[in-house]
């Protein structure tokens, strides 16, 4: 809950504090990750084990049986995160080494929440068929591949081809993991309110990667397409737009599939009388207004998620009657934030050796991070749950790692308890080294300059 005694501007210049810090902190760092070994070096003889002439034992093996590259090498837990910098966050095509920073970050975060070792790969192209081609190329590598920050809708194309031709799992986070965790947000949001997925009114506003497929996702778990509305930058999408390229197959999907009652119109009409609106669109304040707002139906729920403002500030849409409302910041309540989904759905997709990451595998893990905040206590400040809360990843892994099982793409089977214990001491261990290496002061503590 926003507290009424900060006055808006102080709110304000409270959310514009991370970009100031990280002006700071980027340089003084020079970056957020690097390689470390993990193995152990009695002393320099035991470089004829980890290189020549011992490796050639291991090669051999490899070579004789592909599997075998699973057991002699980090395969199995190193996935490459690829971009070409088309559509960085919200600042729109910046380009590869403009995007390197968020992919570093993204790095940090899949080690220290699901304990996978990621590397950022930012390619300097921007033709579809190139990217395809030079994640094929480098998959031998990697146990998977995290695709991110690639402009629509070349983004579903690159996902497309690659589930069907790499040999390993490849999924776009902006469209997957944002997807899962939406609905998660949706599942508990749902019960504060006292409605049922399949009875809700929902609006989507904007059509990029995100909400396309959150809108999916969120039909394959239950809701009415028929009672959907989603908004491009055009307006409503209906059967009677005519202006949509043959090229957006999902935009003409959609056409054809929601707005059963074919209203017409722009974010306002869209809104009108909805329980649901989520909105992944041009960032606010004042991109949704609040008499907008306070045209939706009672109990109404808000998800603004653009970056780094929200459609409209929280606390505008709560004054409009919104009754819960999400944003992707952690500087409010209920941030929407694809990092308590990521790292967990690929450590549960990686202890089974899985060969692709399913819809289903995803939509097992919004059920199960929706329990987790469940378990804890719902209320409507508290939908999801934060990245400190870290006993959350290992049940979320679990719980993608079983549904990849049961459709068997899964290499390797396990019981509950062993998938547990595994995703559990690979998520401590990397939190544990770094509060090593911060307390022996190999990572050097930040001062102001």
């Amino acid at each position: 809950m926003v507290d009424t005694k900060i006055t808006k501007e102080e709110l304000i210049e409270k959310a514009k504090k991370p970009a100031k810090d990280a002006m700071k902190m980027h340089p003084f760092y020079r970056g957020k990750i690097e390689v470390v070994p993990k193995c152990v070096i009695r002393d320099i003889r035991d470089f004829a084990i980890w290189y020549t002439p011992g490796v050639a034992e291991p090669c051999m093996d490899i070579f004789r049986d592909q599997e075998k590259v699973f057991q002699h090498t980090n395969k199995a837990n190193m996935v490459g995160i690829v971009t070409d910098g088309t559509r960085v966050l919200g600042l729109g095509n910046i380009g590869p080494m403009a995007g390197l920073p968020v992919m570093e970050g993204k790095a940090l975060l899949f080690k220290y929440l699901g304990g996978v070792d990621a590397f950022p790969i930012c390619l300097d192209t921007n033709d579809p068929d190139e990217i395809i081609k030079t994640v094929k190329i480098i998959s031998p590598s990697f146990g998977g591949i995290n695709l991110e920050d690639i402009e629509n809708p070349k983004c579903f194309y690159v996902l497309d081809r690659l589930r069907k031709e790499a040999n390993i799992p490849v999924w776009h986070d902006d469209q997957q993991g944002t997807a899962a965790v939406t609905l998660a947000g949706l599942i508990n949001a749902l019960k504060v309110v006292k409605k049922k997925i399949e009875d809700v009114k929902i609006t989507m506003i904007g059509i990029g990667a995100a909400n396309v497929c959150i809108t999916k996702m969120i039909i394959k778990a239950g809701a009415d397409p028929k009672k959907f509305i989603v908004v491009d930058s055009k307006g409503i999408l209906s059967r009677k737009r005519d202006d949509i390229k043959p090229t957006h197959k999902e935009k003409l999907e959609f056409c054809n599939m929601t707005n059963a009652e074919n209203r017409d119109g722009g974010i306002e009409e869209a809104i009108k009388g909805q329980d649901v609106v989520i909105a992944l669109s041009k960032p606010g304040p004042d991109t949704i207004r609040k008499e907008w707002i306070s045209q939706m139906a009672d109990n109404a729920i808000v998800f603004v998620c653009a970056n780094p403002i929200p459609e409209i500030w929280p606390w505008e849409a709560k004054d409009a009657g919104a009754r819960v409302v999400a944003t992707g910041r952690s500087d409010f309540p209920n941030q929407v934030n694809n990092s308590v989904g990521f790292p967990a759905i690929f450590r549960g997709t990686l202890d089974v050796m899985a060969r692709t990451i399913t819809d289903e595998m995803c939509i097992a893990a919004a059920y199960e991070l929706a329990k987790c905040a469940e378990d804890k206590g719902l209320h409507e400040d508290y939908l999801l749950p934060t990245m400190d809360e870290w006993e959350v990843f290992p049940r979320e892994a679990v719980a993608v790692a079983k549904k990849a099982m049961e459709q068997g793409v899964a290499r390797l089977k396990f019981t509950d308890k062993e998938l547990f214990q595994m995703a559990e001491t690979k998520i401590k261990r990397a939190r544990e080294e770094v509060a090593i290496l911060m307390d022996k002061g190999i990572i050097e503590p930040y001062t102001e300059q």
